[in-house]
This record gives C-alpha cells, structure tokens and sequence, in this order.
C-alpha cells in the first residue's frame, strides 16, 4: 500500500514537534541524532516546496502579463 506524501502544513507541525520534545529533554542522545537527521529532511522538503511554488506564481504572473 503507497504511504500517503506528507503535505507541507504537516511537515512544519512535525518539525514543530521535535524541536519541542528537544527543547523539552524528552528525547535521549540516541533518539536525538535521529530527530535531527528527520528535521533536515522535512526542512529541505519545505524547502524544495517553497522553491518550487514559488517559480509557478512567478510563471502564473508573467503569464498574466502578457495576456494584457
């Protein structure tokens, strides 16, 4: 069964999550280095997500001016 993608709002409120259960010593040294390897991956995801919205508006505005 295909794993859904996660979305960028549920990437944020994950990072959002580790770095709270950081903050709060919840996580051994063990556990830390793996929390930390998955905030980079979701920040480079969100990352990546911005760029890449961000090229389609600029693509959608350009588009628009020259419709005028």
């Amino acid at each position: 069964m295909a794993q859904k993608k996660q979305t960028y709002r549920e990437s944020i409120t994950e990072i959002e999550e580790i770095l709270a259960s950081i903050e709060n010593d919840e996580l051994d040294v063990d556990e830390l280095a793996q929390r930390v390897k998955k905030v980079t991956q979701l920040l480079n995801y969100c990352k990546d997500k911005l760029y890449k919205t961000q090229s389609e508006v600029e693509k959608v505005l350009k588009e628009m001016e020259n419709e005028q």
